[in-house]
């Protein structure tokens, strides 16, 4: 086991990629993180931001992360790729065009390597998409009995 000298967390692997911060919000967050990567952040931010206006932006599971009736996405940042997490079944619904473009997924995990551009407009359609998912979500929680 590795102990991080930061944080004091183990991991199994040896310098393991990992956020130690504390930050409680967005900014603070970002602000964290490597110069050469703040910038992709907040354009991340900026695009869920005017792809869901309706959500709210909080820190969840120590990553930046937009609400609306549930956690519509979060994202983070790693030494060699972003991670986006969008929840629900958004990368099912998205697999085929994440996977032209050569993303690697996992059942809500998009990675997003920093070797290669970051595709904004994908992140909008995939928020907005979770958006809608979000609000039938919560339209159907509250006509329940």
């Amino acid at each position: 086991m590795w102990r991080c000298p930061i944080c004091g967390r183990e991991f199994k692997n040896t310098n393991q990629s990992h956020y130690c911060g504390n930050a409680d919000t967005i900014d603070g967050y970002i602000e964290s993180q490597p110069a050469d990567v703040r910038p992709i952040l907040l354009k991340i931010r900026e695009t869920i931001a005017e792809a869901a206006p309706g959500a709210i932006e909080k820190m969840s599971w120590q990553m930046p992360t937009f609400w609306q009736n549930e956690n519509l996405i979060h994202f983070a940042a790693f030494k060699k790729h972003i991670g986006i997490y969008p929840g629900g079944e958004a990368t099912a619904v998205f697999a085929d065009r994440l996977s032209e473009s050569g993303y690697k997924t996992a059942k809500g995990t998009i990675r997003l390597p920093l070797d290669k551009p970051i595709p904004y407009g994908l992140i909008a359609e995939i928020t907005k998409w979770r958006a809608a998912e979000a609000q039938n979500s919560g339209d159907e929680q509250r006509s329940i009995p």
